[in-house]
């Protein structure tokens, strides 16, 4: 519920004074929010190292890495947090010193379990869930336990100049500043002078949003979409391929076939033709800093908004389009 009177625990001077721009920028009672804010980030590419800084530099209580994966020469290509001689170490655990030193105030910890080897009741410790680089299997599970103990839901990922970020925050409420203008008269010694002047006040609204779980969104008629929806096509081309082969494909897997087989089942399926053909045979097998950078950036601004109950949430899906160079936002499954 949105209340600006929710007794969060004051923030310390060293806090006020690191976070003055921000909480000029969105308020005390956000900031307090976001300081009482238990984050898990499920896997530490380059793209979940991009989350992971914006979130670290917010100012949240806790935030903790879930990577079984180790760093490999592929990270270098946006992976700042492991140090480039640490090829062949856990990723989680070799991101941790340059992540705390962001922010001291933070606490950081690394866990190196797979998310599989997690129960349902490890996911209902924290705020807010955030997983990438799952496989549909994977995503379904949580989001469905992040459901049923109110845990906001957000899920992403890049492939090469291509990616996505979806959010679940189930029944979410959130205030939003609106400024209204009003006509008033101007006095003159407390007299009206019969002229009259426009004045900008600023309105806190409070609204409601409805979201839906991730499976609602994988599975939306042609009828149901915009007409330009390539990277929604693309998303599900390669979740499915990560659903049946475990993971993503490498470069030296460059046009392979059980990729093609993915994406003819959904060109086939929507009717497609060659429209996102030139998709399909781009670099799709690493991932591109300024992307990730991007679409990062995106996530975390609506974890902000998510937790902070402050601003319009994008509800559900963001894309971004390499094509466009730009973004759009997808309301499905409703």
């Amino acid at each position: 519920m949105v209340d600006h009177k929710e007794n969060h625990e004051e923030l310390t001077d060293a806090e006020a004074e690191l976070y003055d721009r921000q909480i000029r920028l969105w308020g005390l009672e956000s900031q307090k929010r976001l300081r009482a804010a238990k984050i898990l980030l499920i896997g530490l590419d380059g793209f979940g190292a991009e989350i992971a800084k914006n979130i670290i530099l917010a100012g949240v209580n806790s935030i903790t890495f879930l990577d079984h994966r180790d760093v490999t020469k592929l990270d270098r290509c946006s992976q700042f947090f492991a140090p480039k001689d640490d090829v062949g170490k856990n990723r989680a655990e070799a991101s941790l010193a340059r992540a705390q030193n962001l922010n001291p105030m933070v606490n950081v910890t690394a866990d190196v379990d797979k998310v599989d080897a997690k129960p349902d009741e490890y996911f209902t410790q924290f705020d807010v869930v955030c997983a990438t680089h799952c496989t549909i299997t994977q995503l379904k599970r949580i989001n469905r336990v992040c459901r049923n103990h109110k845990v906001k839901f957000f899920a992403g990922d890049v492939w090469g100049a291509l990616g996505y970020s979806f959010a679940d925050l189930l029944e979410h409420e959130y205030a939003e500043d609106v400024v209204q203008t009003k006509k008033v008269k101007i006095l003159e010694g407390g007299e009206p002078m019969g002229k009259e002047k426009f004045e900008s006040i600023t309105v806190t609204e409070k609204h409601t949003d409805t979201f839906v779980p991730f499976e609602f969104i994988l599975n939306v008629p042609k009828v149901s979409l915009p007409k330009e929806s390539e990277i929604y096509y693309m998303m599900l081309i390669m979740l499915n391929y990560r659903e049946k082969n475990g993971d993503d494909p490498l470069p030296d897997e460059r046009g392979c076939e059980n990729l093609k087989n993915e994406a003819s089942a959904i060109i086939k399926k929507y009717e497609l033709e060659d429209k996102i053909d030139h998709l399909v045979e781009s670099d799709l097998y690493a991932q591109i800093s300024p992307v990730c950078a991007i679409i990062g950036g995106v996530m975390t601004q609506e974890i902000i908004k998510a937790v902070s109950q402050k601003g319009t949430p994008h509800n559900n899906l963001f894309v971004f389009n390499p094509d466009t160079l730009g973004g759009k936002i997808l309301k499905l499954g409703q």
